[in-house]
């Protein structure tokens, strides 16, 4: 498979998204055209993204909603369960613990952590919060694919090697800080310590967002204008 840019897969959710709400209209059919101007994007970038993962539809009759739904869903992985763990059980942990639809896309809530004696042994969602200290452990009995951080940032960094150590191979980082994999000094270049080998993080920060969102009100020309259309 050639090397898809991250931008794709993000673009990939958006089409999902859109699919989804047709399929609410009983639409069953779309275009390249039509989820382009739907996501903000060309007929051509559609096109492109797509062909990344396969050929999806029929050349002058566009896409079927239901199977395109389908293999985006399977492409994204999101045909089968994850298991997610949530660290740091304050009021932005709760409100993720408590946001509604991740079930339906198989996010599996399956443990809550915290350092906080005064959250320790409360229950969130049906689960019970259990410290941090104990996450390796319930990682050795129980199958972790993701960790989502919702602590201070002071406190993101330590509570992401917690999450390294316990071996998830994912963390939504949602604290307002860039974390670093552990490296290690072996008289030459650094490495990255075994823990965080493939191990991939994503970083949620609304203040990022908020900053860019000022700049472009400020400067609406200088958002980046859709990929112009392809000539066929």
């Amino acid at each position: 498979m050639a090397e898809i840019p991250t931008a794709a897969i993000s673009r990939l959710v958006t089409y999902l998204r859109i699919l989804e709400q047709l399929e609410t209209q009983d639409i069953s059919r779309t275009s390249s055209s039509d989820l382009a101007e739907r996501a903000g994007v060309s007929a051509f970038q559609v096109r492109k993204d797509l062909a990344y993962f396969g050929r999806f539809g029929t050349r002058g009759m566009g896409y079927t909603v239901p199977i395109l739904k389908r293999e985006l869903v399977r492409v994204l992985g999101l045909n089968q369960t994850w298991n997610v763990v949530i660290v740091g059980v304050g009021r932005l942990g709760q409100a993720i613990a408590n946001y509604p639809g991740a079930s339906d896309y198989q996010f599996q809530y399956v443990g809550l952590f915290d350092v906080n004696p005064a959250l320790v042994g409360q229950q969130v969602r049906g689960l019970t919060v259990r410290h941090t200290d104990e996450l390796r452990d319930f990682t050795r009995h129980n199958t972790v694919d993701m960790g989502f951080l919702a602590v201070p940032p002071e406190h993101a960094q330590d509570a992401a090697q917690a999450l390294a150590d316990a071996g998830v191979k994912g963390i939504l980082n949602f604290a307002p800080v860039v974390i670093q994999p552990r490296t290690l000094e072996r008289g030459g270049p650094q490495e990255i310590s075994d823990e965080w080998r493939g191990l991939i993080v994503e970083n949620i920060d609304f203040l990022a967002g908020m900053k860019r969102l000022a700049f472009y009100i400020l400067n609406p020309h200088l958002k980046d204008a859709p990929t112009p259309e392809d000539p066929a």
